[in-house]
């Protein structure tokens, strides 16, 4: 079955008792039973509901997955996928990461004696000089955000493989449409579900995908012992949001592109990162993994002044100042500032997160006007 196919089919059956073609919300907390432990495979909503299984089956599918564990956040399916660590474990991540995830990783899990070491990721070479006795997982974000920088899956998964670690990928920038990390050798993908998959900007979840049975048990339990589950109607609007995917993310693909050639070429603009440049040191790679390159440019300013930044983020009509990103309406952000606050400063700078980094995320809106609106935000330079 092909994606667009899978997309709009998966884990979705028509309703047994009405024939809905829609997955019903079944807005329940608990489930009668006959008697005491027989049940219709439903006893309570935390543990199991049947909006949920559908939107799980769903996303296991278009991850080249067996198994999906849905979570209420994307830092929650991440917490989750820490807890599978034990006090005096370490993990392996990049040194260019969301600044939730970071913060998650260091200031909550390293209170428990969870190790981590950030290292620049576009060497895969480079991890083995980290790897440690207590070395369990190397945790990839590619693309990453907001630097764009890509990591070689398949070489990472090589070198994990060399000294058994399990490979675990935040896919939240590319989607399962354009990239899918299962099928290159990754143990676990995870998504906030929030940004691309959901894709209108009204719910918040996050999930687990996995080939591996007892990774899946185990998530599955945590999933239902600490509780961090998403509500029936978020995985109804999740699943609604998933039908789409395939054509959201193709027009946003489309639009990025022009968007970061005609940054590019403004003389007020120092630098665009942006993986389908041929010049970007990433390009072969993500051409390779990848089924293209993506919704999201990143740009600095010439002067490099945050004064500036403010001028342009503010500047903007189409482009909406907020946090997120994988809408269908563009948004324009300030990481140092914004998604990357949590990170010091020190660590932003060594990556090239300035204080004048803008990101952005491109929509579907028509290209002429997300161009024209940015042309008119930098005339305030």
């Amino acid at each position: 079955m092909k994606f667009g196919t899978k997309a709009i089919h998966a884990g979705v059956k028509p309703d047994p008792s009405t024939g809905a073609i829609m997955t019903p919300i079944y807005q329940t907390s608990t489930y009668v039973q006959k008697a005491p432990g027989k049940h219709q495979g439903f006893e309570y909503a935390r543990t199991q509901n049947p909006t949920r299984n559908a939107l799980q089956e769903s996303l296991a599918s278009i991850e080249n997955g067996r198994y999906g564990v849905c979570f209420s956040s994307g830092l929650a399916a991440l917490d989750a996928i820490l807890k599978l660590l034990k006090s005096g474990d370490e993990i392996i991540s990049t040194n260019d990461l969301y600044g939730g995830s970071y913060r998650l990783i260091t200031e909550v899990f390293g209170q428990f004696g969870i190790g981590a070491s950030f290292i620049d990721m576009s060497e895969p070479a480079n991890i083995e000089k980290h790897i440690t006795a207590k070395t369990k997982f190397i945790l990839i974000e590619t693309p990453t955000n907001p630097m764009l920088n890509i990591v070689d899956i398949k070489a990472v998964v090589k070198v994990a493989k060399k000294h058994k670690l399990k490979v675990v990928v935040d896919n939240t920038f590319a989607s399962p449409y354009l990239q899918n990390p299962l099928d290159l050798g990754a143990d676990i993908v995870w998504h906030s579900c929030t940004k691309y998959l959901g894709g209108h900007s009204d719910v918040v979840m996050g999930a687990v995908i996995t080939k591996s049975k007892s990774l899946a048990d185990k998530l599955y339990f945590i999933q239902n012992a600490a509780g961090a589950v998403p509500g029936p109607q978020d995985c109804f609007l999740m699943l609604r949001g998933i039908k789409t995917l395939h054509l959201r993310v193709q027009r946003s693909c489309e639009n990025a592109k022009k968007v970061a050639e005609f940054l590019r070429d403004h003389k007020k603009v120092s630098k665009v990162y942006y993986p389908g440049f041929k010049t970007h040191k990433g390009h072969a790679v993500a051409k390779k993994q990848m089924n293209g390159f993506g919704g999201m440019v990143s740009f600095d300013l010439k002067n490099n002044k945050l004064s500036s930044a403010k001028k342009v983020l503010s500047g903007t009509k189409l482009f909406a100042l907020a946090e997120s990103l994988g809408g269908v309406e563009s948004l324009i952000g300030h990481p140092a500032s914004m998604t990357h606050a949590s990170i010091p400063k020190a660590d932003r700078l060594k990556v090239g997160l300035t204080d004048s980094l803008i990101r952005l995320s491109i929509g579907v809106e028509d290209i002429g006007d997300l161009i024209e609106d940015l042309k008119k935000a930098l005339l305030k330079l």
